[in-house]
């Protein structure tokens, strides 16, 4: 017995040594292979780190360049943005107090005496000694009040609006330092005459009894819309960027796809550039609010800073709201990015989300539902059917007219309905047998 099996471990010997050479040759070639630096392509990681930087800072600006095109090019969109000034109460205060103002410097007190008959003119001059400021305080009352009753009025909105949107030419001119219009821009303030609102109030003052308002003359009065002591830098940055328009954003676009494609590792690439270009979108949401608070404390001190606050907000309304736009969409494709990695969380994320899909594919099975030839297509194909869906999202996001942050949101869910539903469609039936026995 000993013999024998001495004799069955040596003919063993044989083939258990060469496989134990073989295991031991693979671990070397292993442990070499591990130990051998892989190309890092450093050249390469770094150029693509350059153009990924140099996109998301030209981002910012890019967005404000799209904003001033589009603002100053699109008369629909321009109205928009002012509409909502005419009925703002503090734009209403100010520019019923700058009527006032105005008005009453064309209003003299002796002129009510004429209205008067002549043998109560004394009488009337006496008394207005006694009043005095008094007297002037209720009559620039009384107008303030006439004031207010136009630009608080349904009708003033309707002449606002179609006053902004006849004058669009002479916003384009005061924007770009040219010609003259009812919007100008001068060494260091945009203003806005005030002309047609005294007439309207002039009337208003008539047809309460004070007719000495009838010969008050043409007043051209203007009221600040911005008021800066580097107005002439704003212009001809404002020009610059006019210039670029559109191509600034599409140029950072470009310039971070190109640094996508030249990296190693993309999916990192993609998160990485995605989470850059919505940092640089909130660092100008950032300044924007920081720059309002400047803007307003270097105000004079009898500009309404309300006022001045409501034109701010307003002007810059569509420009925050592609800002918040630009920061979602960063988000949600990083966040796409990430989901289809192979990480740990990204894998469990998906198992449980298609587990959820197949059990409920599973129940519908159970239910009677039958797909037919759709299922098998839609096995075939689905990597292609995928595909054609993210190409569908990404061409609806390009031509919707102005996407806001809730479009992103609304298209990322719209997308991942649509996945589910091609994967409830193309998962194996339950009851594969049952299937065969209905087909046969």
């Amino acid at each position: 017995m000993a013999a024998d099996d001495k004799v069955g471990n040596d003919g063993n010997d044989g083939p258990t040594d060469e496989l134990s050479a073989l295991r031991a040759r693979v671990a070397a070639l292993e442990g070499e292979s591990a130990a051998r630096p892989a190309p890092r392509h450093r050249g390469r990681s770094f150029l693509a780190a350059v153009l990924i930087v140099i996109g998301c800072v030209l981002a910012p600006l890019g967005i404000v360049a799209a904003w001033t095109s589009d603002i100053v090019g699109d008369t629909d969109r321009y109205v928009a943005t002012v509409a909502p000034l005419a009925s703002d109460a503090d734009v209403q205060a100010a520019v019923a107090n700058r009527v006032t103002a105005a008005v009453m410097q064309h209003i003299d007190l002796q002129d009510l005496l004429e209205q008067a008959a002549p043998e109560e003119r004394p009488l009337l001059a006496k008394g207005l000694d006694k009043l005095g400021g008094s007297l002037e305080s209720a009559l620039s009352s009384f107008v303030h009040d006439k004031a207010q009753e136009v630009v608080a009025s349904d009708a003033f909105e309707t002449v606002w609006t179609d006053a902004n949107r006849a004058v669009h030419t002479s916003v384009v001119r005061a924007l770009t330092g040219s010609g003259d219009g009812a919007v100008q821009i001068n060494d260091d303030t945009v203003t806005v005459d005030l002309a047609p609102v005294i007439e309207r109030v002039k009337t208003r003052l008539v047809d309460s009894g004070l007719t000495v308002a009838a010969k008050i003359p043409e007043v051209h009065t203007d009221f600040t819309v911005v008021t800066s002591d580097d107005i002439g830098k704003v212009k001809t940055g404002f020009r610059l960027l006019q210039v670029m328009g559109l191509w600034l954003p599409v140029l950072a676009l470009l310039l971070v796809a190109a640094g996508v494609l030249l990296a190693t590792h993309r999916r990192r690439t993609v998160i990485a550039a995605s989470i850059g270009l919505a940092a640089a979108a909130l660092v100008l949401g950032i300044a924007l609010t920081v720059f309002r608070t400047v803007y307003l404390n270097a105000l004079p001190d009898d500009v309404s800073q309300a006022a001045a606050l409501s034109v701010y907000d307003a002007l810059i309304h569509f420009l925050r709201t592609t800002v918040r736009m630009v920061v979602v969409l960063g988000l949600v494709v990083a966040l796409a990015a990430w989901l289809t990695g192979p990480s740990r969380p990204a894998v469990v994320t998906r198992r449980m989300w298609n587990s959820g899909i197949d059990a409920t594919r599973a129940a519908a099975d159970r239910a009677g539902l039958r797909t037919g030839p759709v299922g098998p297509f839609l096995r075939r194909h689905h990597t292609w059917i995928t595909w054609i869906l993210v190409l569908l999202a990404v061409l609806a996001y390009v031509l919707w007219n102005h996407p806001t942050a809730w479009v992103v949101v609304g298209l990322a869910l719209a997308l991942l309905f649509a996945f589910a539903v091609v994967r409830f469609l193309a998962a194996e039936p339950a009851d594969a047998g049952g299937e065969a026995q209905l087909r046969s």
